[in-house]
């Protein structure tokens, strides 16, 4: 069920307790609580775990977001509080696990890839978020504090659209939705850098455009690894008999279905374009290649017969009849610049000029 995601090398995930992130240990993890109906809306930071207990019996639908996932001890305690399972807790801190969906009755446990880029560096980066979904609340859990889910905060705080009227069913929804639209943005920017290489190829195609070409293959295989498992998670998800999912909720999975398979064939397209662009490449240095070596043998061929002149009469014979004649040496020059210009009347005639 689980496996690489990212860029990392995919091995099993270690043992509960382990820390990890050593890098974003240094930042405190921090949790945020968000309640709202369809009548009131409010939005905290929470200091202690034990803070969360009394917010989950709440009557008001509840979002809980946990970033910095590093911080194991922390982690424990959100999962002895909301009763989640020790294996659910050791696949939200190993984030080198690919989409996947799990039902737990009671709960429901999803695992995304948030896709950023950088635009300097040229390169995504891919982060993991998990998602408990129960009766009432929604548990996220993020690598970092950057996200993409703040559309999703001013929507509940401004009462816009159809979400303080809605479920945490329709919680989990958005924030799916939210990580599927992005991949649209990512696939725009890449998109411009496909056209900049294409641009490249067409006026001047260096090495640094083959690398620059390679570099995007390699993020269109992190992209599609992000993306593909996800197609069957939100299926299973839109098909999926529980009562935590209200069967109205089915109309809106599958709009998300519909806009990942947009985006697997956006990527399949890209990596086509990608793999031309290559293709064009290895041919345009094999162009200038076989110009190169035309040029060289065409003169080689005009200098042939030139070498051949020269090297008979500059052969040391007492007696050779021209070396005697007044008018030789300039005869000799004109019958050697006569061969060249019909060699090059001839090779202009076969267009090979």
């Amino acid at each position: 069920m689980s496996g690489p995601a990212g860029k990392g090398s995919g091995k099993v995930g270690p043992p509960l307790g382990t820390q990890l992130h050593s890098k974003e240990k240094r930042d405190l993890a921090r949790i945020t609580a968000i309640e709202y109906d369809e009548s009131q809306f409010q939005e905290k930071e929470v200091l202690a775990v034990e803070d969360c207990l009394p917010i989950k019996d709440a009557p008001t639908v509840t979002w809980i977001n946990i970033d910095h996932i590093g911080q194991m001890s922390m982690i424990e305690k959100i999962g002895h509080s909301f009763n989640i399972h020790p294996l659910v807790l050791e696949d939200i801190v190993n984030t080198e696990h690919r989409p996947k969906m799990k039902d737990f009755a009671d709960y429901i446990f999803v695992v995304l890839k948030m896709l950023t880029y950088d635009e300097k560096k040229r390169e995504i980066d891919s982060r993991q978020v998990s998602l408990i979904l129960r009766s009432g609340f929604v548990i996220s859990f993020q690598e970092t504090r950057e996200d993409i889910l703040d559309p999703i905060r001013e929507r509940i705080r401004s009462d816009r659209g159809r979400i303080r009227k809605m479920g945490a069913d329709y919680l989990a929804y958005a924030i799916i939705d939210a990580i599927v639209d992005n991949y649209f943005n990512i696939l725009e920017k890449l998109g411009e850098v496909i056209e900049e290489l294409e641009d490249e190829l067409i006026i001047n195609p260096t090495p640094e455009t083959l690398q620059a070409i390679y570099s995007m293959k390699k993020e269109m295989v992190l992209v599609r690894k992000s993306v593909w498992p996800l197609r069957e998670v939100i299926s299973r998800l839109e098909r999926w008999d529980s009562a935590l999912i209200d069967k109205a909720l089915s109309i809106y999975l599958r709009d998300v279905y519909d806009h990942t398979i947009q985006v697997i064939d956006s990527i399949e397209t890209y990596r086509d374009m990608l793999s031309g662009l290559l293709d064009i490449y290895l041919s345009s240095v094999s162009n200038r290649m076989n110009e190169v070596m035309k040029v060289l043998t065409i003169m080689a061929t005009i200098f042939i017969p030139l070498t051949l002149i020269a090297g008979i009469y500059g052969m040391n014979f007492k007696y050779m009849p021209e070396l005697e004649q007044p008018w030789a040496y300039p005869m000799v020059y004109v019958a050697m610049l006569a061969t060249s210009v019909v060699m090059l009347i001839y090779f202009r005639r076969k267009r090979w000029l």
